[in-house]
């Protein structure tokens, strides 16, 4: 495996959709990835490796200072009447936010909840966007504790008010140093706090995100919260750009709680340019396979955890771009025969072992078949080309983007460009040498990558060491929501 991305394809290619045959046959499935990072589980790369050498002879890099330069366009959407009510989550009028911290947010809390935004669909945001502080739980509460202390007097303590570009500053400041001590920057009471408002938001906002332009899109970073910051550095903070999470924030790295929470934290002062889909480590029974789980008690606790859950299981599925670009963390579905089929999935939501849900987090390409076909891990589906094709051409979209599986220059396409994977934990568990990429939408849909490069520990120390945490935080903290210009695309039934 080489440590530089290969150099053999042609720049400024397009993408078509191409009509084919759809899916057949549906196979069963059922089990869980192998703890084996290199296996076809989780990300490994053995899958990958086949496709990547048929591909090293056709696609190349040019690429210099951390860039590569492989245009792929789609064309724009024409506009189209739509069945479905228009879900319009306009970037909001103000850029600050406020987080409910009770044990449930019921009817009753939200309706005492006020917002000054004209934005109807800001004020659906439950009890969010009233102020730049949280409502951190109180420490006595059963919210912030393994057991509740038992009394048969009734203590009420106030909240205390948490500003939440603080909770961003103190966890960007442990982002830069490369510090990844026992101690969390954070109390539990406050990581609760920060929970219950990202579930409410979550829960406010489509299990199918319909997003316009800019847009960068992000595959999996597992826990590798040094290389977080990296892409940062690279691409931007919020919301100078905005960004679409593709999944597997959590397990195998060191650091999967500080970058879950910094994400957590973007996306309650962000909503509207700051965006994260569900993966398939973002369920509590693999991170207690894979390593979330025993991070969250050793360095704070199993009630941490659990609210770490419940976030996972209010997480989106999917998301379009400019309408012709499919985002989704593992890939297709037999069971998918409308994309009202991902509207209408309820949350919260755990994920089942078979169906819809479960193959769009864990299936994948594969060049060996041309339809469906059973999957190495164990769970869900392989899918080839007939597959791609049907889609793309019945929904009308012209590529597909995916992460899942580490690939070695960060990127790799399938089926003549109408599907690409996104990796962006480079040097994965610290062994595989991989690049990571981060793929760039323009306005007028032209994608691009932006790579970067694998670095051991201590080189992700030494790339952070000049970063100033002040002069991203004040970004933050001077730039409202509503600078970044961000676009939503209007939902049409398909």
């Amino acid at each position: 495996m080489g440590n530089t991305p290969s150099k053999n394809a042609p720049v400024n290619t397009s993408v078509t959709p191409a009509a084919s045959s759809s899916a057949s046959s549906v196979l069963a499935a059922s089990a869980e990835d192998s703890d084996d990072p290199g296996s076809s589980g989780c990300s490994g790369l053995s899958r990958s490796n086949h496709l990547h050498q048929q591909q090293q002879q056709q696609k190349s890099t040019h690429h210099h200072n951390n860039s590569v330069s492989i245009p792929i366009r789609v064309t724009p959407a024409s506009s189209q009447p739509s069945s479905s009510p228009v879900r319009s989550h306009g970037t909001p009028r103000h850029d600050s936010a406020s987080l409910s911290s009770a044990t449930s947010v019921s009817s009753s809390v939200l309706s005492s909840v006020s917002t000054t935004s004209t934005d109807s669909s800001v004020s659906r945001l439950s009890a969010s966007f009233v102020s730049t502080t949280i409502s951190e739980v109180p420490a006595g509460s059963a919210e912030s504790s393994e057991s509740a202390p038992k009394s048969s007097k009734k203590v009420t303590k106030q909240p205390a008010s948490v500003d939440i570009n603080d909770l961003i500053q103190r966890l960007i400041a442990v982002g830069l140093s490369g510090s990844s001590s026992k101690r969390l920057c954070l109390t539990n009471s406050e990581i609760i706090g920060v929970c219950r408002a990202a579930r409410s938001i979550f829960l406010a906002q489509p299990t199918l995100l319909e997003l316009g332009t800019p847009v960068k899109v992000v595959g999996d970073i597992h826990g590798q919260f040094g290389d977080l910051m990296r892409i940062f550095q690279l691409c931007g903070i919020p919301p100078t750009a905005n960004y679409l999470f593709l999944g597997d924030y959590v397990d195998r790295g060191k650091q999967s709680i500080e970058t879950f929470l910094l994400l957590l934290c973007f996306k309650i002062r962000y909503p509207e340019n700051v965006f994260l889909l569900r993966g398939n480590h973002e369920c509590a029974s693999v991170t207690k396979v894979y390593g979330f789980y025993d991070e969250c008690k050793r360095r704070t606790s199993t009630r941490v955890w659990k609210s770490f859950v419940d976030v996972f299981n209010t997480l989106p599925i999917a998301a379009t771009i400019g309408g012709k670009i499919f985002c989704v963390h593992g890939g297709l579905s037999p069971y998918l025969n409308s994309l009202d089929d991902i509207r209408n999935i309820q949350r919260p939501t755990d994920i089942p072992e078979i169906g819809l849900l479960s193959d769009m987090l864990w299936s994948d390409p594969d060049n060996t078949m041309s339809d469906w076909g059973p999957n190495d891990r164990g769970v869900s589906y392989c899918f080839g080309r007939t597959v791609v094709d049907g889609f793309c051409a019945k929904f009308g979209f012209d590529l597909i983007v995916r992460g899942h599986m580490v690939v070695e220059d960060g990127y790799e396409f399938f089926d003549k460009r109408k599907l690409v994977t996104v990796f962006s934990a480079p040097n994965y568990c610290g062994e595989f040498g991989n690049w990571a990429a981060v793929m760039a939408v323009s306005p007028d849909l032209l994608c691009s990558f932006e790579l970067l490069k694998p670095l051991d520990t201590i080189g992700v120390k030494k790339a952070l060491r000049n970063v100033r945490a002040d002069s991203l935080v004040s970004k933050i903290s001077s730039t409202p929501a509503s600078a970044s210009n961000f676009t939503r695309q209007p939902s049409r039934s398909r």
